[in-house]
């Protein structure tokens, strides 16, 4: 279940268990439920909770994702930003080169297959007459668990800032 901060910021994701405990505390309210699901008790029938808002505004550290090998092909989707390929080895490739001043950042690396990594060579993707799948950004930890997870609910969406 989908958890919303009091300003309807995503924070975390937890169990079902967890998401009906804190909406009998009155600690959450309901925002979005999943369609035709129901929880049922001994005497009652309650929607299945998909997206819960907290009734307290939490304040949450700031959560950094490190800029690693296994962060980029996990925010890449394990394919190449090029071709779209995901049998083959996979290499990291830097969008702007950096003999050309390119930078090790979110926003410069992306997943290449070899064949694509060696086509493209010292060149930008324009130069060599190729083209990013996306545009590489530095990921959301709520998109990061998703990706972990696998699919978004369909609730889920307009709270994510996703597709």
């Amino acid at each position: 279940m989908l958890v919303l901060n009091q300003s309807y910021e995503p924070i975390s994701i937890c169990s079902v268990k967890k998401a009906l405990t804190l909406l009998f505390l009155d600690k959450a309210e309901l925002v979005e439920s999943r369609n035709g699901s129901v929880v049922r008790s001994v005497r009652a029938v309650y929607p299945f909770p998909s997206v819960i808002r907290l009734q307290a505004y939490i304040r949450v550290p700031y959560k950094k994702i490190e800029l690693s090998r296994r962060n980029i092909l996990r925010r890449d989707g394990f394919a190449c930003q090029y071709c779209g390929t995901r049998s083959v080895p996979l290499t990291i490739d830097h969008v702007i080169p950096r003999s050309r001043g390119g930078t090790d950042s979110w926003e410069n690396l992306v997943t290449a297959c070899i064949p694509c990594n060696n086509r493209k060579g010292n060149r930008t993707p324009d130069e060599a007459g190729m083209r990013l799948r996306s545009i590489p950004r530095k990921p959301n930890h709520i998109i990061f668990l998703r990706n972990f997870m696998g699919s978004v609910e369909l609730e889920w969406r307009p709270y994510l800032f996703a597709d």
